[in-house]
Order: structure tokens, then sequence, then C-alpha cells
């Protein structure tokens, strides 16, 4: 008789059983249980999180940006019209407009200080040379969308955005091609902007974020570089190190929140042609002063000189110290980058825009 009784997680009865066999039968067929892997103590301090929370900022864009395209037209005629339509007439639409908005800023920001924490751990090193392209390469498309996001309401800024890139597409010659109106002569050119806003950039970010998070796996996550005895350090599963990073990233979005409802993004006028009267955002104020000297070709030439010496760090800096004491020469190079691009900004923060186009 006492043969026959079963276990309780034989029939089913103990709901820890059924939970752990439902895991086991997900793991088996997802494998979730590969983020298990061992993270070192050093991975859940602020700093080593903040490519977690660009990814973060990238989950808050794109779930108010679905939001936002069910209101959203973008034919020239009604882009601007459907903007203030979505702040004055939909539901939350003003708030949901501020949070993306300040995502986007909260992105850039992120993602530039993840690099700068991972270019003075000199994380870049060996064998991690190909996530640093890969996290350069994001950069850039953060910047891309940013640049698409802000043509696509068609206000006064959006439409001299437009205006310099149709320029620069023509200073690019036969490489500008897409950045033509030519290109697609049946298709005005903010639409395929707004293509490239909503899928192309986002799906090119998403496709190289895999990657990213695959080789962090691969390589694990860079050693401390004044933890002497890296084999000593604590490390726990993945999965706690996301549990910290999930505390980060509530914080995150509830600053968005604030500055949404405290400072909600401005409706621009309609724009008018043959004027130029505004600045870009503030990420490309460096840019507009390379304009205000040697016009138009400054844009280009800067942009490309940046990413350039960005795409060219893990080649030239190759030796095996991390500590950035001991790296002069590639500190004072990275300081002297930055002062430039701070003392350019500055330039255009404290002058007036000035015509180019």
């Amino acid at each position: 008789m006492a043969a026959s009784v079963q276990a309780p997680n034989d029939v089913g009865g103990d709901g820890a059983g059924v939970l752990r066999r439902a895991l086991d039968a997900i793991d088996d067929r997802l494998g979730v249980k590969a983020l298990q892997y061992p993270v070192p103590e050093h991975a859940n301090n602020l700093g080593w999180s903040l490519g977690g929370l660009t990814a973060v900022s990238l989950v808050v864009l794109i779930a108010t940006g679905v939001v936002l395209t069910q209101f959203f037209n973008p034919m020239p005629e009604e882009a601007n019209a459907s903007v203030r339509r979505i702040a004055t007439d939909v539901w939350a639409g003003q708030l949901v407009r501020g949070v993306h908005f300040w995502a986007a800023q909260a992105m850039y920001v992120l993602a530039g200080l993840h690099l700068l924490r991972v270019f003075l751990t000199a994380s870049y090193k060996r064998p991690r040379e190909a996530n640093w392209l890969i996290g350069v390469g994001m950069f850039a498309l953060v910047l891309g969308a940013i640049f698409t996001g802000t043509v696509i309401k068609w206000d006064q800024e959006g439409f001299e955005a437009l205006a310099h890139n149709l320029e620069i597409g023509e200073l690019l010659g036969g490489a500008g091609f897409w950045f033509t109106a030519e290109f697609s002569a049946d298709l005005p050119l903010i639409v395929r902007l707004y293509v490239a806003h909503v899928a192309i950039i986002p799906g090119l970010i998403l496709g190289l974020l895999a990657v990213h998070f695959l080789l962090v796996k691969r390589h694990g996550i860079s050693p401390h570089p004044v933890i002497a005895d890296i084999a000593a350090e604590p490390r726990e599963p993945f999965t706690h190190h996301l549990r910290r990073l999930g505390a980060f990233g509530l914080a995150l979005v509830g600053g968005l929140l604030v500055l949404a409802a405290l400072f909600p993004p401005g409706l621009g006028p309609t724009p008018v042609e043959g004027i130029e009267i505004t600045r870009p955002l503030w990420m490309f104020w460096w840019l507009f002063t390379l304009e205000n000297w040697w016009g138009l070709k400054a844009i280009l030439w800067g942009s490309v000189a940046l990413f350039v010496l960005l795409f060219a760090v893990p080649f030239v800096d190759r030796g095996g110290e991390r500590r950035w004491r001991k790296r002069p020469v590639a500190i004072g190079a990275a300081t002297a980058v930055l002062l430039v691009i701070i003392v350019l900004t500055y330039v255009t923060a404290t002058t007036s825009a000035v015509e180019h186009l």
C-alpha cells in the first residue's frame, strides 16, 4: 500500500514543484538558465551599469514611439499639425511625447558616458575590440535617430535640419544618393526619414545590441583595472545583476516622467522656407560652431573625424596597461578631444544662429 503512494511533486500537488517543472520546460526550449553566468561584483555599481541603462532608455523610446506612431502623420502637409494634435487632443499625448523626448536625451548621455567609462577602464582591449566598434556604431545610430526625430516634427527646426541634410547629401556626391529628394521622387524625403526613424535605425540598433550582449557573455564583464586579484573578487549570477539594473532602470523611468511633466518639449512653429533662425539640439552644437566658421563641409568632416578617432581607439592603444593613470597619451588625447567639443558647444550656446543655407 505504501509503495503505491506518490510524492506530492509527482502528482502536481506541490505548487513549487509545478513551477519548477514549468521553468525547466521553458529552459529546455529557450536556454534561459544561460543567463546565470557569473558576473563580478564591480559590475553592479552605477558606472558599470551605464550600458544597461542605455538599453532601458531604448526600451522606453520604443514603447513611447509605438504609441506616438498611432497618431502621427508623416506627410509634409500634416506632420506638424499631427504633433500638435498629439500634444493637445490625445489623452496623455503630451506626457508620452515628453517621455519620448527626454528618453532620447537620456540615451545619448548614457551611451556617451558608457563609452567614456569603457575608455577609462580600457575595456576595449583584447579580446573586446569588436564590442567597442559595435558600441561606437550604436552611438552613431543614436545620433541618427535623434536627427531624424528632429526632422519629422516638421517645425522650423526640423525644416532647417532637413535643409542641412539635403546640402550635405550633395556634398557626398554619389555616396549621398539616399539623402536626396530624387532618390524616390514619388515619396517625400520626410516620409523616408520617418521610416528610418521608426524602423531602419531601431532595427539596426537592436541587431547590434543583440551581438553586443552576446559578446559580453562570450568574453565576460571586463575586469576592473584596479582590482589586483581578479579571481578572488566575489561573483554572482547575471540574473542578480539584472535585479540591480532594474532598480536603476526604475529610477531612470521615474526621472523621465518628472522631466516630461515639468519640462515638456515645445511645439515649434510651422516651417517657413528661406530663413534660418534655429539652433539644432544641444548634442549637435559643436558641429554648428564648425559650420559657423567653415561652412557646411565642416559638419561632414567634423563628424567623420570624430568617428574615425573613436573607431581607431582599439587599434592604436594596444598595450596591456588598463589603469588610466598609466596611460597618459591615450587619456591626454581623449581629454583634448572632449575639451574641443565642450568649447565648440559653449560657443554655440553663447552666440546667435547664423544663416548658412
